[in-house]
């Protein structure tokens, strides 16, 4: 039986070596997860969404304006379908977790979308 060299992220599970190692939070990470981990924009973030309002203000930013493509698209498939649960965009918009956390802060700050619980579910919707 082969012994497996390395250490195993504790996100992603990728067998790394020791010298790739990285520690945050008290867990093993490989490089991508801890980039990952590193590029998280908090969602309930009222400085964040204070700052996002008055950027958008003194640039004239009324709606989707300033937004990347992505963004307007989540924005606009929302807006179309009503509501829609984070699985559901990852799957449509072929997103990994992390990401779409990040783009829904943005928009979040944007007070274009919000989170909603119905029953045991949360959708994001329009704000």
């Amino acid at each position: 039986m082969k012994m497996l060299e390395g250490i195993k992220c504790q996100n992603c599970g990728k067998i790394i070596s020791e010298d790739e190692v990285f520690a945050t939070e008290g867990k093993t990470l490989c490089e991508d997860c801890y980039i990952d981990v590193g590029h998280r924009i908090r969602v309930c973030d009222p400085w964040g969404e204070r700052s996002k309002k008055i950027f958008r203000a003194s640039h004239g930013l009324e709606g989707t304006d300033g937004l990347t493509d992505l963004q307007k698209e989540i924005y606009e498939y929302i807006q179309e379908k009503g509501k829609a649960t984070r699985a559901q965009l990852m799957e449509n918009f072929q997103l990994p977790a992390p990401e779409l956390e990040n783009q829904f802060a943005i928009l979040r700050h944007c007070q274009l979308l919000k989170g909603k619980k119905e029953g045991d579910t949360v959708y994001l919707v329009l704000w």
